[in-house]
């Protein structure tokens, strides 16, 4: 079973071929939360949650190592909690 991903730059669904097929890493930036949550949110997390385990089907559990942030606060997020009177210090 070939794994083909679609590649934004070329336009074209191409094969996937890991360099090395024992460490298959992956990085993801998560969500900047600032308001209420929404599925946009979300979206990212659930496509790369998904292709992290058809990688580990792929591959093999061991193989693939899945890293995502939760971006820090920023600039929105601290004038939000001055706007609604909410301490960012914790």
């Amino acid at each position: 079973m070939n794994l083909k991903l679609f590649n934004t730059l070329t336009k074209t669904k191409e094969d996937f071929n890991p360099i090395n097929h024992k460490s298959i890493k992956m990085y993801a930036c998560g969500p900047t939360l600032y308001n209420n949550p929404h599925i946009g949110n979300f979206r990212p997390i659930i496509v790369f949650d998904i292709l992290f385990r058809i990688l580990q089907l792929k591959f093999g559990e061991g193989n693939v190592t899945y890293v995502r942030n939760i971006t820090d606060i920023d600039d929105k997020i601290i004038n939000k909690a001055n706007e609604l009177k909410i301490s960012t210090k914790n």
